[in-house]
């Protein structure tokens, strides 16, 4: 009786596919920053372009900070179902292309999207399996301070981001992962590892 013997062919577990990231929190918590910090030594990590139908401030590029749309093209991105998710901000729309995300997670690349809790909730609505990151300030005392040291917004505009934030702060627990912001560096890489 012959017994087979394996020589050296240890079956591979199939690639596994990353998943789309989304990471959300109040205004004035760090997101942009950290997000910045992280893509500047690891370029690998997709970032999502949104599609507006506000018009490019100077030095804005089509394609790199967002895809400029009218208010016509947008109306039939939401008709098609092409946008993943989609908000109103400030009387200007803004959506993430559905397809972009899905073609870069296809081809095994990690997708961040930068995006607030409304389209964190329709992300989830779509795409279950979707990572929802939270990034939370080290104290409510500390984000009241980061945004009203900008000093560059009415007492009113604040006032009302200040009350979105504590909407916002809230839905904490309807995230898969929260990250603190204490350090921009620490909280990078740990957002970098849950991306990998």
């Amino acid at each position: 009786m012959s017994t087979a013997v394996s020589r050296g062919t240890t079956p591979v577990p199939p690639a596994r596919r990353p998943r789309l990231t989304v990471l959300s929190g109040p205004s004035g918590v760090g997101k942009s920053t950290v997000v910045a910090h992280m893509r500047k030594a690891h370029p690998e990590v997709w970032l999502s372009v949104s599609c507006t139908t506000r018009k490019p401030r100077p030095g804005e590029r089509e394609g790199v900070q967002y895809f400029f749309v009218d208010d016509t093209e947008f109306d039939k991105l939401v008709a098609n179902g092409e946008l993943l998710e989609w908000a109103e901000f400030a009387g200007n729309r803004y959506g993430t292309p559905r397809q972009a995300v899905l073609d870069r997670l296809e081809a095994g690349e990690p997708v961040l999207l930068e995006i607030d809790l409304q389209g964190a909730r329709q992300v989830r609505a779509s795409m279950e399996d979707a990572q929802l990151v939270f990034l939370a300030p080290p104290s409510w005392d500390e984000l009241v301070r980061r945004l009203t040291g900008r000093g560059t917004e009415s007492p009113e505009v604040i006032e009302r981001r200040l009350a979105a934030a504590r909407t916002e702060l809230a839905a904490e627990s309807e995230f898969d992962t929260t990250l603190v912001n204490t350090s921009v560096e620490d909280v990078a890489r740990e957002l970098l590892a849950l991306l990998r």
